[in-house]
């Protein structure tokens, strides 16, 4: 339903509810009869015309955006004029009828006083209710322009952070295959080919805030090649990927980014080189990744501050609020572990 059939609802429904209160009231104490009758009738149609004019007026002088403070006497000042305005009309309409006790000598002004201010109460009562609920919907409204400029904020940072990251992960790689052009060929050609394997799929994200896990493995699995055949047999590489983490999306090259902390951080630290381990496992709507390494978190090793962790952290906190997280911790002596936890969107 529209602004304008519940307008028009509400005024017919109020007037005529407060009608027959009135007429219930008058009935109950045995004065309802065929003059009573009909002043209610004129009541509710002078209170429909009369408060529809009292909104164009409070639309055309801007009343909906003074403060409570400043609205208050204008609101006092106009529900009497207003109430003035229906006492009256009807006061000379059942006058010139004739069809009421009402005339034009027997006018009391203490007796018109008081309908006026009964009346008065009424439209003041209108008036908070027409009040309260534009300020709620202006309330509502600001709160959802709020969140889309908040959304739109999350997405220039989300683009800014994932520029950031792709050049990051591009000059690592180029370093790596930079090191093996004179010393293997073969494999230096082998290491272009999956560098172009992780570009083609990284330039099909697009805008996406994530990807299928599937995808996201591809690219760690094209990445720890390309690392291998730098490290050789310094790097030992398990997977244990739960057959339900297809089901769930990650953000872009987060899983490649905590891979890659491991083996930078961790076993390229350590002379004899290390085993790193990319573990999930899904329970509920929940995505568990966990990657061990070898390495230590006391300053010589892994130290979680680098900007791959500080990027995803910030990612994380943009996609999924409170409802994600990234923990880096030693695991024993001889291992760190990255704990990577996902709901699913």
């Amino acid at each position: 339903m529209n602004r304008k059939k519940l307008y028009w609802l509400c005024q017919f429904g109020g007037w005529l509810f407060f009608v027959l209160i009135n007429t219930v009231f008058l009935r109950l104490t045995n004065v309802l009869d065929l003059r009573q009758g009909f002043s209610l009738l004129l009541l509710f149609i002078l209170g429909i015309v009369v408060t529809h004019f009292y909104r164009s007026v409070i639309v055309r002088l801007g009343w909906l955006n003074v403060t409570p403070f400043g609205l208050i006497p204008r609101v006092i000042v106009a529900t009497i004029v207003m109430a003035s305005i229906i006492y009256f009309i009807q006061y000379f309409i059942e006058a010139a009828l004739g069809i009421t006790s009402i005339s034009f000598e027997n006018f009391d002004a203490v007796v018109a006083s008081q309908s006026i201010l009964n009346i008065a109460f009424v439209l003041f009562f209108w008036s908070l209710i027409y009040f309260l609920v534009h300020y709620i919907e202006n309330y509502k409204r600001s709160e959802i322009e709020n969140l889309k400029w908040q959304a739109g904020i999350n997405e220039i940072e989300l683009n800014k952070l994932k520029s950031q990251l792709n050049p990051h992960f591009m000059f690592n790689a180029m370093n790596s295959i930079r090191a093996l052009v004179e010393e293997n060929p073969e494999r230096a050609k082998e290491s272009i080919t999956q560098l172009s394997n992780i570009l083609r799929n990284t330039l099909t994200m697009g805008r996406n805030k994530v990807i299928p896990f599937d995808d996201e493995l591809n690219i760690v699995k094209d990445y720890v090649g390309l690392e291998s055949t730098r490290y050789e047999e310094r790097l030992n590489v398990e997977y244990s990927i739960d057959p339900l983490s297809s089901g769930f999306s990650v953000p872009p090259l987060m899983l490649q980014t905590l891979v890659e902390n491991g083996i930078k951080h961790g076993i390229s630290k350590l002379p004899g080189g290390g085993k790193l381990v990319l573990r999930t496992e899904v329970k509920g709507d929940v995505l568990y990744v966990n990657i061990i390494n070898s390495g230590q978190m006391n300053g010589q090793g892994t130290n979680g501050t680098g900007f791959g962790i500080k990027n995803s952290v910030q990612r994380l906190s943009l996609l999924y609020g409170s409802r994600a997280w990234l923990k880096l911790f030693n695991r024993d002596d001889k291992y760190v572990e990255t704990e990577l936890v996902l709901p699913k969107l």
